[in-house]
């Protein structure tokens, strides 16, 4: 019962809810958000992979309809035929293309016989400074292209488009957004050239297949997890066992008989003697 009370002093009670909340974030939340990020990195990098080592497909087999995407085939190599449409380009603004700050150039393409679709064209160099550079105009004649199949992106929160100097320009390549600036019905998956094709700029590259340090993190806060509760369970076994050797002498010198004057006297002159 005094090992009870001990435990339910205010300090020890608070080191055990930390204890507790911090193993339970490490259980529910750090270790399967990077677990997660893990899955996810490696699903990429396989579909990349793939993509890389088959030949393209029509875009038709994977967007038969205006409506359709195609989430599962991100990174697939596809050719269209068709056209791109007239009007002025869409910029997908603070992009990095290899290690160096970018625009992309967004522009809708009508396949024959398909869907329209958005056309990652490629990336060009800001001028001096954050300016847009003159951008070449894509043909205007049917073409057939080869790019990567991607997913629109989702919208940046408190970004909103804008213009300047007479170009549209969006924070993420989210479909919805470039179909509003454009006026034009985009299907749900856009295209992002691969080197020397019709209209092609600065090659946007794939990423680098790394799966990062996600798997490890994750690892690292399940053992996170199981340190803590044992850490906390060894100091209360060593505070249990510091207060029991400070009670342990008091205790022995209560517990002892009193003697008797007789055994005292006999004690006394006993020892001088």
């Amino acid at each position: 019962m005094r090992r009870l009370t001990l435990m339910l002093r205010p300090g020890w009670l608070a080191l055990t809810v930390v204890v507790i909340a911090f193993t339970y974030l490490c259980f529910t939340v750090l270790a399967p958000w990077q677990l997660g990020k893990n899955a996810k990195t490696s699903r990429q990098n396989q579909r990349i992979e793939h993509s890389l080592n088959i030949a393209p497909v029509p875009l038709n087999t994977l967007l038969p309809q205006q409506d359709s995407s195609a989430p599962e085939a991100e990174w697939r190599q596809v050719t269209a035929r068709g056209h791109y449409l007239g009007g002025t380009p869409v910029l997908a603004r603070l992009r990095v293309a290899e290690g160096q700050p970018a625009f992309e150039v967004l522009a809708p393409f009508a396949v024959d016989g398909g869907p329209i679709v958005l056309v990652d064209r490629g990336y060009v160099r800001p001028d001096r400074g954050s300016r847009v550079p003159p951008i070449p105009p894509p043909p205007q004649q049917t073409v057939t292209i080869t790019a990567r199949l991607r997913n629109s992106e989702p919208p940046v929160a408190g970004k909103e488009p804008f213009s300047t100097d007479g170009l549209p320009q969006v924070y993420s390549i989210n479909i919805d957004q470039v179909a509003a600036l454009t006026k034009v019905p985009l299907a749900g998956s856009y295209l992002q050239l691969v080197d020397n094709q019709p209209g092609g700029l600065g090659v946007v590259g794939v990423p680098r297949l790394d799966a990062g340090p996600y798997l490890s993190y994750g690892i690292q806060w399940i053992a996170f997890g199981i340190i803590a509760p044992i850490g906390l369970g060894y100091f209360v076994f060593s505070e249990i066992r510091a207060h029991r050797r400070e009670t342990a002498p008091k205790a022995a010198t209560l517990e002892a008989p009193a003697m008797t004057v007789e055994e005292k006297l006999a004690d006394r002159y006993g020892r001088r003697r």
